[in-house]
């Protein structure tokens, strides 16, 4: 499957937290991929992810909340952005 990464930012903070985000437009939709992008968006504290979003092969959209997953629904790039954000935000709370 040909990709183009369309998107890559890594942050580190002073405490060694890194949020890290990726996003690839595949070449052609597929069945767990059906609007074309596949993606990896994750917050890490401590060298553990406790916020993530992602489409991992053959699991389609879900997010990771600590130690829990649950599927996510895809609708934008933008929503996949503000809803990741949110995330991290009640995270930090």
């Amino acid at each position: 499957m040909a990709t183009e990464l369309v998107h890559h930012t890594k942050v580190t903070d002073e405490k060694g937290n890194t949020l890290e985000i990726k996003i690839w437009k595949i070449s052609k939709p597929t069945k767990d991929k059906p609007h074309g992008y596949r993606y990896s968006l994750v917050y890490i504290v401590d060298g553990k992810r406790v916020v993530g979003y992602d489409n991992g092969e053959r699991k389609g959209d879900h997010r990771h909340m600590g130690n829990e997953q649950e599927d996510y629904e895809f609708t934008s790039i933008d929503k996949l952005f503000n809803d990741f954000y949110e995330d991290v935000r009640r995270f930090l709370k």
